[in-house]
């Protein structure tokens, strides 16, 4: 099969089976936004740094969140990839802590001098609409800006959580760039369980 696919601009563009497809928005901010105060009743929740050979614990965390919005890039890479990513100094990994449980991921990408990336922003529906994802995202910018950065940026997805652009800008995130993004569905390989994201079915 080829590897290439055209667009259509002005219709429809018709999928192979077995593949995935979504609308990629990039943001980024060039200096600090003015802190914002914490939302009350945060006091139970914690950061915790994730160990550089904890590849269990990461993964873990990684699928208990992204199963609900196709996160799978991790899944898919081999075990050594995965290793070589955690053991860089340049890569921050931390864990969501709230009542004696890892409920989020939050992970930082320094790795391009001069920029940072929010490579993973990630909370347990649990705790979702509690005012934990402003509180984290204090902490990500925070931890971003203490670094030598010119620019700070991430990505998301029309398979990830549909206020995630929305909830980006009024962090302090600009919209600079919207791709289309093809990949093998991940369910058909066995990197997820078929029926995670039932909102995206499986065509295969």
């Amino acid at each position: 099969m080829s590897e290439s696919l055209s667009i259509s601009l002005t219709g429809i563009t018709d999928l192979p089976p077995g593949k995935i497809a979504a609308i990629v928005t990039s943001l980024e901010m060039f200096e600090a936004p003015p802190p914002r105060s914490d939302p009350p009743g945060m006091a139970g929740f914690a950061l915790d740094s994730i160990g550089r050979e904890d590849v269990a614990r990461y993964l873990a965390i990684y699928r208990a969140l992204g199963e609900r919005w196709m996160w799978f890039s991790r899944l898919v890479k081999p075990v050594a990839e995965l290793q070589a990513i955690l053991a860089d100094p340049a890569v921050e990994f931390f864990a969501v802590r709230h009542d004696g449980r890892d409920v989020g991921l939050l992970e930082l990408d320094f790795r391009v001098p001069g920029e940072g990336e929010l490579a993973f922003f990630g909370l347990d529906e649990s705790v979702i609409g509690r005012g934990a994802g402003r509180w984290l995202m204090n902490r990500a910018l925070a931890k971003a800006w203490a670094k030598p950065i010119g620019r700070f940026w991430v990505h998301t997805c029309t398979l990830d959580h549909q206020g995630a652009p929305e909830f980006y800008q009024r962090s302090g995130f600009t919209v600079f760039k919207r791709s289309v993004e093809v990949d093998d569905d991940p369910r058909l390989h066995g990197h997820m369980r078929r029926d995670s994201v039932p909102h995206h079915p499986v065509i295969a």
